[in-house]
């Protein structure tokens, strides 16, 4: 006994209509049209996802995908540039790509459309969630029967398999001509503009240097802000009768913010409302340079070498386990009742001066964590930004920041406060200067600055200080550091 198509529909339709009615089916048949867990044979929206804290937009940065391809879940659709990182968004969901709603340099809206796919796989409700209204001829709003569904995708099943096939041999025909392109120098435009981050395309459009004629010498040939400013100066190098006139030297140029900039602007423009409280004090670091050194030489190859910052963060941490009034965050959301958070995580944000722009990505639990351990959760962050492949989750939860502007020079700074958190430390670069000792003889010390700037409406003056001067104790006697280590 078997039913057609048609039969089955009206069936299941008078199954709908009335609850009593009963509609039997042979088992072989009811088992292949009808499933338990929920399955969409129709063509859906992908949502973009929040991508990180407050982040809106993104800017789409290349596709990896084309209408008619054939993705399954976890390949990779695009690669979008946020506010703080470059993060590339993957498929949940076996399909086919109906439509892509974006093209490169555009600006993606968290929770809207970014991708069409006609889906062709069973998805839980998780993942329903991603999606939104069906696409096209159907009503966005209207409640798709499971059944009718099933039905309709074993008609069309031939015209279906057909069309993916014919999808799947074209993307693993580009799929082999990529590989292929990988053992010789990219040459296209738009090849080399992918590989190019939204700050370097902004600074090409300001110096008026096409992107195909940079030597990238990024990861994967990505051209870099360093790349560009070569090439620069490798041209002002050529015979004046091929430099530009110095009067189209010096007209005015407008450009938009980049995502970085963008971001700090709005920071910044929020800790106008803080009322920073300074201090500084300097630090004998001869004894953290001896016990380095002392360390490094006795590190094996494969061992990373230390520098003063993991030390730092780990002395900042001890203190603040003395001082949690500037670990905390403060809550102004209703300006009658401000409420103070005192922290239990040392989640330290440190700034990072990368090819992007300034970054401040996040070592978390700085209190559990060894200087070795510390100095490793470092290296990598700093690996990631120059690389631009920091992703949200690393910049998430900070309660204090550290802004190490010894890498570029300079010594007294005044950091600024980045709202909700309540205090900011700036280091300098160590040097050596004269001093004398407890004999009043004079002697060289290699002294490091130690800017701090706190919220003065929760932090008095006299808090902060003793905090910066327990820094500076541990730092200059790391073996009173070592005996609070736990």
């Amino acid at each position: 006994m078997s039913f057609s198509p048609n039969t089955l529909l009206r069936a299941l339709r008078t199954s709908k209509a009335s609850s009593r009615t009963r509609v039997s089916f042979p088992q072989p048949l009811f088992y292949r049209q009808l499933h338990a867990s929920s399955r969409l044979d129709v063509v859906k929206p992908f949502l973009l996802a929040d991508i990180g804290e407050g982040i809106t937009e993104c800017q789409l940065i290349q596709w990896f995908v084309q209408p008619g391809a054939r993705v399954e879940q976890f390949d990779k659709l695009c690669e979008v540039q946020s506010d703080k990182a470059s993060v590339e968004i993957t498929s949940p969901f076996d399909g086919v790509i109906k439509k892509l709603h974006y093209e490169p340099d555009d600006m993606a809206i968290t929770g809207k459309p970014l991708v069409d796919i006609d889906i062709q796989s069973e998805i839980s409700g998780a993942d329903a969630e991603k999606l939104g209204g069906v696409d096209g001829n159907e009503d966005a709003g209207a409640e798709k029967d499971q059944a009718e569904e099933s039905v309709r995708h074993d008609e069309k099943l031939a015209e279906v398999a057909s069309e993916v096939d014919v999808a799947y041999s074209e993307a693993m025909t580009k799929g082999s001509q990529g590989q292929a392109r990988q053992h010789r120098p990219r040459q296209g435009r738009e090849d080399k503009g992918s590989l190019a981050t939204p700050a370097v395309r902004h600074l090409l459009k300001e110096t008026h240097v096409d992107v195909a004629d940079v030597q990238g010498t990024g990861r994967d040939g990505r051209v870099l802000k360093e790349d560009v400013h070569r090439h620069v100066s490798e041209q002002t190098q050529q015979p004046v009768a091929h430099q530009p006139s110095r009067a189209a030297t010096r007209q005015d140029k407008n450009a938009p913010l980049t995502p970085v900039q963008t971001q700090m602007f709005k920071t910044m423009t929020r800790s106008l409302d803080i009322p920073h409280f300074l201090y500084t004090c300097a630090a004998d670091m001869g004894a953290i340079t001896a016990l380095r050194k002392r360390l490094n030489a006795s590190a094996t190859s494969g061992e990373q070498k230390l520098t003063h910052l993991p030390f730092i963060l780990k002395a900042v941490s001890l203190a603040l386990q003395h001082h949690p009034l500037l670990n905390s965050s403060l809550d102004t959301k209703d300006p009658k009742k401000p409420e103070i958070t005192y922290r239990g995580a040392h989640n330290f944000g440190v700034a990072i001066d990368a090819p992007s722009g300034l970054l401040v990505p996040v070592v978390h639990s700085v209190q559990d964590l060894s200087i070795v351990e510390i100095a490793t959760q470092l290296r990598q962050l700093s690996d990631k930004a120059r690389n631009s492949k920091l992703a949200p989750t690393d910049f998430s939860g900070a309660t204090f920041t550290i802004s190490n502007i010894g890498s570029v020079g300079g010594g007294v700074v005044a950091p600024v406060i980045t709202a909700p958190q309540v205090a900011i430390l700036g280091v300098g670069r160590s040097k050596l200067v004269p001093a004398f000792d407890e004999n009043e003889e004079l002697v060289k010390k290699e002294e490091l600055v130690l800017s701090w700037s706190a919220d003065h409406r929760i932090v008095d003056g006299a808090e902060c200080a003793r905090c910066a001067e327990r820094v500076r104790a541990f730092l200059e006697e790391p073996g009173r550091m070592m005996v609070e280590m736990r």
